[in-house]
């Protein structure tokens, strides 16, 4: 038997999910996360799930991990002090950074300018020039790199970024500055702009190589603990960490390039949602991850999620490839207030989190959240988790009651429904900036509920959006560690070419792009993967000669076969990408500006669980009956056990599924149907 381990951390959860390969029987497990080693609590997890499935831990072949360690280490500001090294006249290039301001007209008055990640008292010049082509301007001064790294050494510092100008066109500086920081400054990590963004445009390879290596001694200790406990506890199997395009790396590539990581798990999501989603049938999806503070976002076109070429953390933004995933400040521990000066009610960003929580959790909070008028309305049962939690409806109705009486409604249920609205009105804004405003009807797509709250607004945003069926997945809660332990191998590679169609043959393309799948796929080669087992993407970034921006467009590895028509065939699909998102086209010539090859293992050959057939009728499920507040009135409701649910079933709303980590809401006038796979797919009756 072989078994993968897919582990997910959360701020409150750690979520682990064994599946054995052969039979694609899974167990799962829920312990405390512990922030303070968060390996402590990946180990319990790990040790319970293998205790419940009655196997050793040598058993396990794979532990596959999201991490938010590269996260928290931005969002808290805890990372390494970095310093950076430049070229003679760049010092200042973080404190430049780009022109663009967050907010309204006016929010270059109130926005708080944030610090860059390497102060600078910590930034040296250094005296070198390389030019555009790669031609050396000014050869590097060895001696004035050996005082300038003296004086970071001086400072303290607990990592090294490299990054000259156009050292995407010739790395040879920088790759002797770290000769010499390796004899100057033993033991601090070092990390190159050439190896972590070897692309043009200056300003953002320094600030994608400084995050890495501020982030980078936090991940090392965390990935090299949890490697070493691990096997200490007798797990023989190999560590692998998500990284934020939905891939695996391996644990030495993971802390050699952490800034890969940092939407790891978000990530682990998507991936999941595509499986489940393939396994009901459906190629084109909208996912939806609704936890207790926030909502995560992203669309998923032909079974694969949609890789955006920046990384947004907080106010960080890289340039590292991820799945473009959009954060809402919207979930289950969304405070509702009525401001004074409006009296109009609002609903987050500010959460209860995890402690107090929600008013109905019993451990002292008091401010009305979106649970609390769940809790009112009767959508959720009065225990979660299995019994583990039983909610308090009477604190719930206080606290949602303060809302009712600011806003002069006769009723709790009133204001609670009120709640409910706005959230979901939050959350919509969400779906729409990955659907309608990059071009795409959300009625082209399905939308996959999971997280610990989503399943309980899907019916609803599925009402809001059109998207249908809303697929709410067995497990949504765990559906991140699922997405960990379904995923595959993956490694890039990226180049500058800044070049017209004019200046650029077809064959010339073709051996570029070559080059970087041979260079990535040797990366994936060392970490045990075949040549034959590799499956090679193409992409490269082009615009019109004189744009100052540009759309990265997808090359069919079979263009490359045919290099007399390459350039001809990637200027339509730009033209038409162009035509889609900006409704216009210029006759300008095409231009390359960055090439980037993508190498992927084989999927995981995990078998999907297959339910046994029912005739329809859920009744053996029902588990008692109860009443829902909706649309002004209280309706009678059936609460139904997923665990009970066969395929073929159908759910008629109104309804409640409950399940351990979730809980399902089927509003009148739809039905859920059970799939086959385990999922729950909601659809109007009409």
């Amino acid at each position: 038997m072989s078994y993968r381990l897919g582990v997910d951390v959360g701020g409150t959860f750690t979520d682990v999910l064994l599946v054995e390969e052969g039979s694609g029987s899974t167990w799962r497990a829920k312990t405390a996360s512990t922030p303070a080693d968060q390996a402590v609590g990946v180990l319990n997890g790990i040790g319970k799930v293998c205790a419940e499935a009655g196997i050793e831990l040598a058993e396990v072949a794979q532990v596959l991990h999201g991490t938010t360690v590269a996260t928290n280490a931005i969002l808290e500001g805890k990372g390494a002090t970095v310093g950076l090294v430049t070229t003679k006249g760049f010092r200042q290039v973080l404190q430049i950074a780009r022109s663009f301001v967050p907010g309204g007209l006016a929010g270059w008055i109130i926005w708080p300018k944030p610090e860059p990640l390497a102060a600078l008292e910590n930034t040296v010049e250094v005296d070198e020039r390389i030019a555009s082509d790669g031609a050396v301007v000014r050869e590097l001064d060895e001696a004035d790199v050996r005082a300038q790294l003296e004086k970071l050494r001086g400072n303290g510092i607990e990592a090294l970024a490299v990054s000259l100008i156009n050292s995407f066109a010739d790395p040879a500086h920088e790759r002797r500055i770290a000769e010499i920081a390796a004899e100057v400054l033993p033991g601090v990590p070092i990390s190159l702009s050439s190896d972590v963004l070897p692309e043009l445009r200056e300003y953002e390879r320094t600030l994608t190589t400084v995050a890495n290596g501020y982030v980078q001694p936090q991940v090392k200790r965390y990935v090299q603990s949890l490697a070493g406990n691990l096997a200490d506890g007798g797990v023989a199997g190999e560590l692998a960490i998500l990284r934020s395009d939905g891939g695996l790396s391996s644990a030495g590539n993971a802390i050699d390039s952490p800034v890969t990581l940092l939407l790891s798990g978000p990530a682990g999501g998507v991936t999941g949602a595509v499986w489940v989603a393939e396994q009901a049938g459906y190629r084109d999806l909208i996912t939806f991850d609704m936890g207790g503070t926030s909502t995560d976002v992203g669309l998923v076109q032909g079974l694969t999620p949609k890789i955006g070429r920046e990384t947004k953390v907080g106010d960080l933004v890289v340039r590292s490839s991820s799945v473009d995933v959009r954060t809402v400040g919207a979930g289950g521990g969304s405070i509702a207030h009525v401001p004074e000066l409006t009296r109009a009610l609002r609903v987050g960003p500010q959460s209860a989190g995890a402690d107090p929580g929600p008013a109905a959790y019993g451990k002292g909070g008091t401010e009305p959240t979106v649970t609390d008028a769940n809790v009112v309305l009767g959508h959720l049962p009065t225990t979660l988790a299995g019994g583990e939690i039983t909610l308090d409806v009477e604190a719930a109705r206080a606290a949602v009651g303060k809302v009712a009486e600011a806003m002069g409604l006769d009723s709790p249920e009133a204001a609670a429904a009120g709640i409910v609205d706005i959230v979901n009105e939050n959350m919509l804004g969400g779906l729409r900036l990955v659907s309608v405003q990059q071009g795409f009807d959300p009625r082209d797509f399905a939308l996959v509920a999971f997280g610990g709250a989503g399943p309980l607004h899907a019916n609803a945003l599925g009402k809001l959006t059109g998207a249908w069926p809303v697929i709410v997945p067995p497990g949504p809660g765990l559906l991140c560690a699922l997405g960990d332990a379904t995923t595959s191998r993956r490694d890039e590679s990226a180049r500058t070419v800044l070049r017209r169609f004019g200046e650029l043959t077809g064959e010339d393309l073709a051996a570029i792009l070559r080059d970087l799948a041979a260079d990535a796929g040797r990366r994936l080669a060392e970490q045990g993967l075949a040549a034959a087992d590799q499956t090679v993407g193409y992409q490269v970034d082009v615009r019109y000669h004189g744009q100052g921006f540009e759309i990265p467009v997808d090359v069919d590895p079979s263009w490359l076969d045919a290099p007399d028509s390459v350039l001809a065939t990637l200027g339509k699909r730009f033209d038409a990408e162009h035509d889609r998102l900006f409704s216009f086209l210029l006759t300008v010539d095409h231009e390359i500006v960055n090439a980037r090859a993508t190498v992927t293992g084989p999927k995981p050959d995990v078998a999907p669980v297959t339910l046994p057939e029912g005739d329809g009728d859920p009744a053996g499920a029902l588990v008692q009956d109860h009443r829902i507040y909706v649309g002004g009135e209280y309706v009678p409701a059936g609460v139904y056990d997923r665990a009970k649910l066969r395929a073929g079933d159908v759910v008629r709303g109104p309804a409640i599924v409950t399940e351990m980590d979730s809980t399902t809401l089927v509003l009148p006038g739809h039905a859920a149907t059970v799939h086959a796979a385990g999922s729950l797919l909601i659809t109007p009756e009409a």
